[in-house]
């Protein structure tokens, strides 16, 4: 992941001008990078601790998205509409 594709996504996702760290901006990068390694693991099928980091990264978005559902219910809708989650 680059800065200059980090950057578009918090331009994207943020709140206001400044807003770098909130759920929505966390769930998006973390979409991008659970996006790139699973194209990786596509073709080094043994990497087995790029699978673990994979894991990892998964269950800490499905905790960010727990955390804006019971907080903000229209705001977690729109996000799992604008990143085409399943959830």
């Amino acid at each position: 992941m680059t800065r200059e594709s980090t950057a578009k996504v918090k331009t994207q996702f943020q709140l206001h001008k400044s807003d770098t760290g909130s759920s929505e901006v966390q769930i998006a990068l973390l979409s991008q990078r659970i996006e790139e390694l699973t194209e990786h693991l596509k073709t080094h099928v043994k990497d087995h601790s790029s699978r673990y980091g994979l894991i990892k990264m998964v269950s800490a978005r499905r905790r960010l998205l727990n955390y804006l559902k019971k907080k903000d219910e229209p705001r977690y809708q729109e996000l799992i509409k604008r990143l085409k989650l399943r959830r």
